[in-house]
């Protein structure tokens, strides 16, 4: 969307600044909904060790993000059905089905699966938590272009409104893409090397705050490389790339950091009384290397991907225009041979 076209913030109405912020402070309640794992384990005992086929059925059954994740598979199933009937000819594609079951899928393995079980007895499985959140879940639902199919599904006077909404000032304050980078960078790092993290092991409302943060960050940062869905700010390609490369050094000098303290960094798993698994040093340091490698192969995956999407759309562009070009050559050859 053009951001300096009629609906310019200038000339928006007060209400839509609300209807803005209502919407943002839903976004935030929703990702706090998905983020809100039960931590009963990180207050009571140790889980025992896992092995099979025991671990397997350590699963914890917290209704707030089953309800969520069920809340929206059903939601999206119903809007998708709705285009359908109101555009025949041209259904949600069903990659963006598949993107939206993997992206909550992501949700319920880090949430609700025996990685959160064990997430308070490992800083290793804790970490590959939120990683799950940031680097599977986050890009996959938003390749599913959720807004785009509420825009679709809604009648003409909501999606208008709608539209305002998304290029209010708010809206494009918030999804400024060096701004969704620096927050990205600064919540991870200020996570990780605070004592809030040893809180988040400890208080249960912390812990939810914690993955809330962490996920709706991950929302921000991923939605301008993903670009499915409209917004005030749409990079070409090249600034994808330029946007992947800056943010790529931070995740490896943090997973690097970590994996090379001298001394435990969170006094939680220092202090657990765990008979079982790796050292909590040596388990800190696998965490470290679960964040560099893993994070840094997803902003490599993520750079190739916007390359091949790039030289599409080059490809594209010189067909059509090879096309215009043969067409002029067809309506001149007339005229040159009379």
């Amino acid at each position: 969307m053009n951001q300096n076209g009629p609906m310019s913030s200038a000339c928006m109405p007060q209400w839509s600044r609300r209807v803005g912020a209502g919407l943002l402070t839903g976004v935030g309640v929703y990702t706090a909904a998905l983020a809100a794992p039960v931590v009963a384990l990180a207050h009571g005992p140790v889980p025992p060790a896992p092995t099979l086929p025991g671990v397997l059925l350590a699963w914890t059954f917290n209704p707030l993000p089953l309800a969520a994740v069920v809340v929206a598979a059903v939601g999206y199933w119903w809007l998708a059905r709705r285009v359908a009937r109101r555009h025949p000819r041209n259904p949600v594609p069903r990659y963006r089905h598949w993107a939206w079951g993997g992206g909550l899928a992501a949700v319920v393995v880090a949430l609700l699966s025996p990685v959160e079980t064990y997430s308070g007895a490992l800083l290793t499985v804790h970490m590959f938590q939120h990683l799950l959140l940031q680097f599977v879940a986050a890009p996959l639902l938003l390749l599913a272009a959720p807004v785009t199919l509420v825009l679709r599904a809604v009648d003409q006077d909501t999606r208008r409104t709608l539209l305002v909404v998304l290029h209010s000032r708010i809206v494009r304050v918030v999804t400024f893409p060096l701004l969704a980078l620096f927050l990205f960078a600064a919540v991870n790092w200020g996570w990780h090397f605070s004592e809030l993290y040893d809180h988040a092991l400890e208080v249960e409302w912390v812990h939810v705050v914690q993955h809330a943060t962490l996920f709706g960050v991950a929302l921000l940062f991923w939605f301008p490389v993903i670009g499915a869905d409209p917004g005030p700010w749409r990079l070409p390609y090249p600034a994808r790339l330029f946007y992947l490369f800056l943010a790529m050094p931070q995740n490896s000098f943090l997973g690097v950091a970590i994996m090379n303290a001298a001394g435990v960094l969170y006094p939680h798993y220092a202090t657990l009384e765990r008979d079982w698994g790796p050292d909590p040093l040596i388990d800190q340091q696998a965490a470290g290397t679960l964040m560099w490698v893993w994070g840094d192969l997803t902003f490599l995956l993520a750079m190739l991907l916007v390359i091949v999407a790039w030289v599409r759309q080059e490809e594209r562009r010189t067909a059509r225009d090879e096309a215009r070009q043969d067409a002029e050559a067809a309506r001149q050859a007339p005229l040159e041979s009379g």
